[in-house]
């Protein structure tokens, strides 16, 4: 890729700001024989759980008119055989690997990344907080800026690797929860999340999914997520990593322009697991166009 994209997040090299968000590209390894996994700009794993979890009953996808909904519910083999089974097939990948953490309690956490405080070839780590407290009546991590806090501190308290926090977008105002992932010791944001949805099968009048309730993406989330990745950069000194509907290069430069540092794609995946790279090739021949150096240039130029 060109030099124009060439950049780092919490002091990680990247070749591209273009990377692949969890959930939308397995642990990586699997797609290896489709895409150049070195060309791309980073990927975050599925996430991790302190042990392995089945998921949601099916069905788990639901296509809307611009975007999808899933339900899978989290399934994922969980950290230790991660570590043994998959980590050792990243480590010469060639990209920078974020593990995407998760739990339902604090010490879940905790485990999760001490267990992966262990193992090398990991660049950091992406805490997925937009899950209940099971500890605190089901409160969401990712709602309340005291337990936010809370589980980004018993972290950062043992990881030694650079920290991104992805919020969730299901709350009144993203602006506390940012800043106080920023003074818990979160290094870096990702957000948005999915956003809580649900698709009815008119007929049974029953929901399509088979846990009811599903998390929204895809291309009609992207204005809501590009003016909630606005308001989080604006409100903290620590980088912002964007994503919600990227489809294509101007797409990425509008979250670049809203003042992400870097941009991750998720659904687009999985029509084009090379969707990464495509993006990063259209966002270069937009600066290219633009006559912009770097795409750094771009970042939090947005004029209100």
């Amino acid at each position: 890729m060109p030099s124009r994209l060439a950049t780092s997040l919490c002091g990680v090299p990247l070749k591209t700001p273009v990377l692949a968000a969890s959930g939308t590209y397995a642990y990586g390894v699997e797609l290896r024989d489709l895409v150049d996994l070195a060309a791309l700009g980073g990927i975050v794993v599925k996430g991790l759980s302190r042990e392995p979890m089945d998921g949601n009953p099916p069905p788990r996808v639901w296509e809307t008119e611009s975007g999808m909904i899933n339900s899978i519910g989290l399934q994922n083999i969980g950290v230790r055989a991660f570590v043994h089974e998959k980590l050792p097939q990243l480590r010469d990948s060639g990209t920078a690997i974020f593990a995407n953490v998760f739990g339902y309690a604090v010490e879940d956490y905790v485990e999760v990344v001490r267990v992966l405080e262990d193992s090398e070839g990991i660049a950091g780590y992406e805490l997925n907080v937009s899950c209940p407290n099971t500890k605190h009546g089901g409160i969401f991590f990712s709602s309340d800026p005291a337990l936010l806090a809370e589980v980004i501190g018993a972290v950062r308290k043992i990881a030694r690797r650079p920290l991104i926090v992805k919020l969730s977008p299901n709350v009144a105002r993203i602006e506390p929860l940012a800043q106080a992932a920023a003074e818990a010791g979160a290094d870096v944001l990702s957000l948005v999340n999915t956003f809580v949805a649900l698709a009815i099968d008119p007929r049974s009048r029953k929901p399509r999914l088979g846990s009811g309730f599903g998390g929204l993406s895809g291309p009609a989330i992207k204005p809501i997520a590009l003016r909630m990745v606005y308001e989080a950069a604006r409100s903290v000194k620590i980088p912002v990593v964007g994503l919600g509907g990227i489809s294509n290069g101007l797409d990425a430069a509008e979250f670049l322009i809203a003042g992400a540092s870097a941009v991750q794609v998720g659904t687009a995946n999985f029509w084009d697991p090379a969707a990464p790279l495509r993006i990063a090739r259209e966002l270069d021949q937009f600066l290219q166009q633009e006559g912009i150096e770097h795409a750094h240039d771009l970042i939090g130029t947005l004029k209100l």
